[in-house]
């Protein structure tokens, strides 16, 4: 039985925690369903009438906030009316609070009264995993639907929200039971997020938080409830002040236009695909002939975020960043040609400390298994032994039950494919001048290459030399070189040395990898600081065979005769990293409100080091969505630690 959700005999869901009912059976089997359409989606306009469409009619996007997801029938609520609507906008933003998850299953029996919502649920289940503390974003119906859970206290978990919210869902536990959650500082915090009009519904009408919203700026209206309550609550966003925009975000565009991208690897790619699904008119510029001819061009890569006792931001970022570059993936690529959905199991050296304190690693020998990040799936010691990876005291691991692997090239190619981007090769870009409202971008003789209104730079590490053409300033970039070896598999007993997912540790490796010479294997990486050329080199050859047998010894064995006979190649490439390890996102600079005629300050997607693969989804989400004013995928204050003004200097 879950702690957080009990289920009486007539199917109603109780929270023993708090002594209330999520919803009620009904009588007429709808149950909350009703309420959820009645005060929620109709309190809030989401429904058409007679008469009259649903408030979203006409709109690009529309973001809902609720202030407690619960079992989430609200959500499935909505999502369904959502897409019952022939003129619905083109994506449906959701941010929800939650303190206390309930399990998948309980999220699938809540639904099952209503067989309209169970295929919603089913996707919203499969999704439901790796929820920690925090904020994270599920893609849903092909990433039209951005559900935002901030997992926590209702307070503190607002804080972390962003973007403005077209529609407010007020449904917490009864007030008498669960206070804090209708308190004074969690109305202010919910009118932060709400745009000026925007229309909030409860079932609450207590007296004490209608004070609170009124206090906060709403303007309310009590109407028939839905029996057996009497009334029920409506209100609408309208302060008698005015409501000034954070200092967090210093550019925001009122509609898209077109957008240069200098550089096509997968920074460049993930942002322009961003931004294209919001309307842009994008344009891709490199100087390479292909796609992806830089960094990008690594043979594989494995996805899986990185784990740390605190729970650091990088790590958190990484989390993030794996479930949106895999959700990504399951969209555009093949599965099991180009990415694999296989877990990914994380060596730990003897004595190394990586996790949490309430987390454990490889397990004692009752559990028998390699503790996963978000207890799922574990792998047992048996399945990791006939796979040629021994766990046991002196080896602790850490199974990533939803990571895998992704030729990056293949994803870049598909990003680029997106209706609205126009990819160009052999460009080669050497200044960046603004104009009216625009900048206008030259080759090395000085002649106009293209102009937009918005300018990004994802070139890597020579992002750095093009932003000082258009500003003077960069951010401190450094070249990080990287390199791997590749080759077919070994054949016959040999294959069965590798594991049939990717291990990564101190380096990596990734066998079984399907293409159209047979399977082959990576494995890397080395890490040299400050060297901007990509050349192969012996020495690097040699340390990842050492570096293979330090992690995978059977492996390395079975190994041993295609290295020795130039079978094994290697492949390298230059990163860009920044001092504190994270990358730089969004605008260099703020907008001028003096001079209307002042282009967007350029923007940046750079400084992803040797996790791009990771992050690059994710941050060109967090790019677009700053601009345009959407809710954002990470916590507010991560994003601010994210943002590539950090490393401007003060004026004097």
């Amino acid at each position: 039985m879950s702690d957080t959700v009990h289920w009486r005999d007539d199917g109603t869901p109780v929270s023993p925690r708090f002594g209330d009912v999520y919803r009620s059976a009904g009588a007429d089997g709808l149950g909350g369903l009703a309420q959820a359409r009645q005060v929620f989606l109709h309190g809030c306009c989401l429904l058409p009438t007679e008469g009259a469409a649903a408030a979203w009619v006409g709109a690009a996007r529309w973001a809902v906030l609720e202030t407690g997801f619960g079992l989430g029938l609200n959500f499935l609520a909505t999502w369904q009316a959502w897409r019952q609507d022939a003129r619905r906008p083109a994506r449906l933003f959701y941010s929800a609070v939650e303190a206390f998850l309930p399990e998948p299953q309980d999220l699938l029996r809540s639904a099952a009264p209503f067989p309209e919502l169970m295929p919603l649920a089913a996707e919203l289940a499969a999704a439901w995993h790796g929820l920690l503390p925090g904020v994270h974003r599920l893609a849903l119906d092909g990433g039209r639907v951005l559900l935002t859970l901030a997992i926590g206290e209702a307070q503190k978990a607002l804080r972390e929200l962003s973007g403005e919210h077209d529609a407010i869902f007020l449904d917490g536990f009864n007030p008498a039971r669960n206070p804090e959650m209708w308190s004074a500082p969690v109305i202010k915090a919910v009118a932060r997020l709400a745009r000026r009009g925007a229309r909030a519904a409860s079932w609450c009408v207590a007296r004490e938080v209608r004070e609170h919203l009124a206090s906060a700026g709403f303007d309310l209206e009590r109407v028939p409830g839905l029996p057996p309550k009497r009334n029920a609550l409506r209100a609408v966003y309208q302060p008698r002040w005015s409501v000034r925009r954070r200092a967090d975000e210093p550019v925001r565009v009122d509609r898209p236009a077109r957008c240069v991208v200098l550089g096509a690897g997968l920074a460049g790619a993930s942002a322009a695909y961003s931004l294209a699904q919001r309307g842009w008119q994008v344009s891709v510029l490199d100087r390479a002939a292909e796609p992806a001819a830089g960094a990008s061009g690594l043979p594989a890569g494995v996805v899986a975020p990185h784990v740390s006792p605190d729970d650091r931001p990088l790590s958190r970022l990484t989390r993030a960043g794996a479930r949106a570059t895999l959700a990504r993936a399951a969209l555009l690529l093949r599965d099991g040609i180009d990415y694999g959905l296989s877990g990914v199991l994380e060596r730990h050296a003897p004595g190394e400390r990586r996790l949490p304190a309430d987390w454990h690693a490889y397990a004692n020998s009752e559990a028998q298994r390699a503790h996963s990040h978000d207890a799922d799936d574990p792998l047992t010691i048996d399945q990791a032994a006939r796979a040629g990876v021994p766990l046991d005291e002196h080896h602790r691991a850490l199974w990533h039950a939803h990571g895998g692997w992704i030729r990056p090239a293949a994803l870049v190619r598909a990003l680029l494919q997106a209706p609205g981007i126009e990819w160009r090769g052999g460009v080669e870009v050497a200044r960046l001048v603004p104009a009216a409202q625009h900048w206008r971008l030259l080759d090395t003789s000085g002649v106009s290459i293209a102009e937009a209104e918005l300018v990004l730079i994802a070139a890597g590490f020579d992002s750095r030399t093009l932003l000082h053409t258009a500003t003077g300033s960069a951010p401190p970039l450094h070249a990080l070189r990287g390199q791997v070896a590749f080759g077919p598999m070994p054949g016959g007993a040999h294959d069965a040395a590798l594991p049939p997912f990717p291990v990564n540790g101190h380096g990596s490796l990734i066998g079984h990898l399907p293409s159209e010479q047979g399977h082959w294997w990576v494995m890397g990486s080395t890490f040299e600081r400050g060297n901007t050329r990509p050349e192969r080199l012996a020495n690097d050859h040699a340390a990842n065979r050492q570096r293979l047998r330090e992690l995978l010894p059977r492996a390395a064995e079975a190994l041993d005769r295609p290295w020795d006979d130039d079978r094994a190649q290697a492949w390298a490439g230059v990163r860009a990293t920044l001092p504190d390890r994270l990358p730089a996102v969004g605008a260099w600079g703020a907008a001028d409100p003096a001079d209307p005629a002042a282009p967007l300050p350029p923007h940046l997607l750079t400084g992803l080091g040797a996790r791009g693969l990771t992050l690059a989804v994710l941050c060109g989400e967090l790019l677009a969505a700053g601009l345009h004013g959407e809710p954002l995928p990470v916590e507010r204050t991560l994003a601010q630690r994210l943002r590539a003004s950090r490393w401007l200097e003060p004026a004097a």
